[in-house]
């Protein structure tokens, strides 16, 4: 310990008499290990840590599957029922399902999202309440006791954490129920809810093609997860063979409730800012090597006196790990702080209506800590070894008798530092088509058309709450009064209601069953649908390409009519016209068949970035009225302006109703595609540090190479050479560094960027644009990092060159 305090004193001493070079190499390691510690902090929350449930790795999610695909789907409550009765594979099952809820009383009517779970799920997930208590089973049941439970946010939100609010009643969905507990701070489970109810006094508990309940089950610890999958494919198995028509097509699978929580996207996704940033830290590695190489050049003499009065080599190389140890330290000291502030940056560019679920939080916590001291430590044994090697192993008369003078001549005597220059291209050409790729993705999505103008549209979107709107006739004359009334307001040319608003949500996919040409069954082709009011098309401003529109009359009832879109005429009827043709839902066989009456031109109605679009069919509202209905309104002007009268006039219809998610429809679709800008913004980050490190690298070895090379500059220059023929020379070895780097940058990206291809939009995992474009920048700035040393290199005086010798 001595020795090492020993060390440490003389590493210290050394660093602090050399400011210039400290600093340089401190801020190198401090981007790279910056970087590195804001992406660990990411992939720490999203990969490494488990969910915050107990026995979170035990748990699982029983879902149901359609043969013709890999999806997987919710299943009914029934559904439920039967895993509990039947089960081997757990030790406890519970499930849940999302609800929107209105909260009225108080102030003005809120929507809150909200969640209907099983009285036992919370005891199961170990989630306590921290006042009150959990749901009871008896609670948990058709006509039981209405209670309910809230988030410590809605608590503080709307009751100002009043304790005395446990066993009062409140008003949810125009009902009175009994608040019975507040859960814990920052818990929304299962994503960002605010409020929970029993389960089974809401959801359809016989019906089983109302397939919405999320079904978790944790593991006995004998039960393995293939064991716990083929249990499901029997269980459903049974339920088909009693209710053939129900189940036709279907199976059952079990996945880990983290892969149900946090997608194999998002974690790709994840992991590849880690691999980008991975890049920067070798870059800042291989530029701190070279300085220290070209340190050690300097301090041959040092070195050699150190040996010849005892040191053997390895004290010497221990000495300068030591060193490298401690520059690394110091990087890692000020990286951490850059990583507070990139993850203050990180959360702030993601819009609050995606704001990231509370069972993912990233910080600098002690693990992100611990990685810090490790991959610094690391990072100066991967910088500082070699250096140390080389100039342990020296000519020690040689080093004696040139003194302090360096030897070194051109890229021959440089190889190694030539070496890592070329790789520090060769990483930063990765790094900067990859933020390319991404960024002109994000161009390409604000430039693509989504088939209507969305400039003059507004979107908001309301519930209907309580007894009042039980049956599906009130709700579809509430919603058809808040049209006309909006359709009558100054400025708005039309205006239509859906539970889907196009770029934001709503709307349902299921299997359809075509007049006259039947398919097994579980084999229907797939179609997305919606119900609509009558003007649905005319406000999006989108055109029939054949037929006609709904009449109004046919808008009030089950009229039997559709309008479908050009992608399912071809799909459905590909050498045929779709006029008068037929169709129904597979899973509704006693339902009357659907005449076609129009084919619309194709629009995106979900997000942009969606590759794989299905078909679409537009019904009457009467087909699916529902609670949560959105409407969108074409205004003559500025949109958002419209919005506090249709407040107005949705209170003047029913005062009841909460109005929520009011957004002008472009504004849906830039948050439609904005992950795409984050990826954009971060990749260009990490390619911009990436750069000037490049570009310092290519400047440190040129630079150090002339000041190497004085004496020959000088030799040359006296024999006649101008100083063209010394910026030729000088500017050659940097164009020699940076072509060897990209051509092996080029090979390197067209590998990597194919891991990201399916994250791009409109453009090729090997883009020739970005390729070339990125090389010309990385060529570009090398000569220009080049040319500055070389421009000294022609002040050189012979006289006073051959004179130093």
């Amino acid at each position: 310990m001595d020795t090492l305090w020993q060390d440490i004193r003389y590493a210290a001493r050394a660093l602090r008499q050399h400011p210039g070079f400290t600093t340089l190499a401190v801020v190198c390691l401090a981007l790279g290990i910056g970087v590195n510690t804001t992406m660990f902090s990411v992939v720490n929350a999203v990969v490494i840590k488990p969910l915050p449930f107990t026995d979170a790795e035990r748990l699982v999610v029983v879902e149901g599957t359609q043969r013709q695909g890999t999806d997987t789907y919710s299943l009914s409550y029934a559904d439920f029922q039967d895993v509990r009765a039947q089960t081997r594979s757990y030790s406890d099952v519970a499930g849940y399902s999302y609800k929107s809820i209105t909260l009225a009383g108080d102030g003005e009517p809120e929507r809150v999202q909200g969640s209907l779970v099983s009285w036992n799920l919370f005891p199961m997930l170990g989630l306590r309440p921290q006042v009150g208590r959990g749901f009871r089973e008896d609670e948990d049941r058709v006509g039981g006791e209405p209670v309910v439970m809230l988030s410590d946010d809605l608590w503080r939100r709307r009751f100002n954490r009043d304790r005395r609010l446990i066993g009062r009643s409140i008003l949810v969905d125009a009902a009175p129920r009994t608040v019975v507990g507040i859960l814990p701070e920052r818990v929304t489970f299962p994503q960002r809810e605010e409020i929970w109810i029993p389960l089974a006094q809401v959801v359809p508990v016989s019906n089983r093609v109302a397939r919405s309940v999320q079904i978790v089950g944790h593991l006995r610890p004998e039960v393995s997860l293939e064991q716990a999958a083929r249990e499901a494919e029997v269980i459903v198995g049974r339920a088909a063979a009693q209710f053939p028509v129900e189940y036709a097509g279907w199976g059952g699978s079990v996945l880990p409730l983290r892969t149900e929580f946090i997608d194999s996207e998002t974690t790709l996704i994840v992991l590849t800012m880690m691999g980008a940033v991975t890049f920067v830290l070798l870059i800042a590695c291989a530029n701190v090597a070279n300085l220290l190489l070209a340190r050690a050049t300097t301090r041959a003499r040092e070195i050699a006196i150190r040996s010849a009065i005892g040191a053997g080599r390895g004290r010497i190389v221990r000495q300068l790990l030591t060193e490298s140890v401690l520059l690394a330290l110091m990087g890692g000291v000020l990286g951490v702080l850059l990583a507070y502030w990139g993850l203050d940056l990180l959360t702030a560019a993601i819009p609050a209506a995606e704001a990231v679920p509370y069972y993912i939080h990233w910080s600098v916590d002690g693990s992100t800590l611990l990685y810090t001291v490790l991959l610094s430590v690391g990072t100066g044994v991967l910088f500082g070894l070699a250096p140390a090697l080389r100039v342990s192993r020296g000519n020690l008369q040689g080093a004696l008798r040139e003194g302090g003078r360096g030897t070194s001549s051109g890229l021959q005597k440089n190889r190694l530092r030539a070496t890592l220059v070329v790789a520090e291209v060769a990483l930063s050409l990765v790094l900067l088509v990859g933020a390319s790729l991404f960024v002109r993705s994000f161009m390409n999505l604000q430039r693509a058309s989504n088939g209507f103008d969305p400039a003059p549209l507004m979107t908001l979107r309301v519930y209907l709450p309580g007894t009042p709107y039980d049956s599906a006739a009130p709700r579809v004359q509430r919603v058809q009064d808040v049209v006309r009334r909006f359709e009558a307001l100054p400025g708005v040319a039309s205006a239509t209601a859906s539970n889907l608003v196009p770029l934001g949500d709503g709307g349902d996919a299921r299997g359809v069953v075509i007049d006259g040409h039947p398919v097994p069954a579980g084999q229907e082709p797939r179609v997305f649908w919606a119900g609509v009011t009558p003007h649905f098309l005319r406000t999006l401003n989108v055109p029939l390409v054949a037929g006609r529109d709904f009449a109004d009359a046919e808008g009030d009832t089950r009229s039997g009519v559709a309008v479908i879109s050009q992608a399912m005429a071809k799909r459905l009827w590909p050498s045929a016209d779709a006029l008068g043709h037929r169709f129904r839902f597979a899973a509704d066989t006693g339902a009357a068949w659907l005449t076609v009456i129009g084919v619309a031109r194709d629009f995106t109605y979900d997000g942009l970035d969606e590759h794989d679009v299905l078909p679409a069919a537009w019904l009457p509202l009467p087909y699916q009225s529902t609670r949560n209905t959105g409407f969108v309104i074409r205004t003559s002007g500025d949109p958002s302006r419209i919005t506090p009268a249709a407040r107005e006039q949705i209170r003047a219809s029913d005062a009841s109703l909460p109005v929520f998610d009011a957004a002008s429809m472009e504004e849906l679709r830039q948050l439609s595609f904005w992950q795409y800008g984050l990826f954009g913004w971060m990749f260009s980050i990490f390619g911009a540090i990436a750069l000037l490190l490049a570009v310092i690298g290519v400047y440190g070895v040129i630079s150090f190479g002339v000041s190497q090379r004085t004496h020959e500059i000088g030799v040359r220059v006296a024999l006649g050479a101008r100083a063209a023929d010394v910026l030729r020379l000088v500017i050659g070895q940097g164009m020699l560094l940076a072509f060897a780097g990209v051509l092996l940058g080029v090979v390197g990206a067209f590998g990597v960027t194919r891991v990201v291809q399916g994250m791009l939009f409109d453009v090729s995992p090997t883009d020739p644009l970005s390729f070339v474009g990125v090389s010309l920048l990385l060529v570009a700035v090398a000569s220009l990092a080049s040319w500055l040393p070389a421009r000294r290199a022609t002040g050189v005086d012979p006289i006073t060159a051959l004179r130093s010798d």
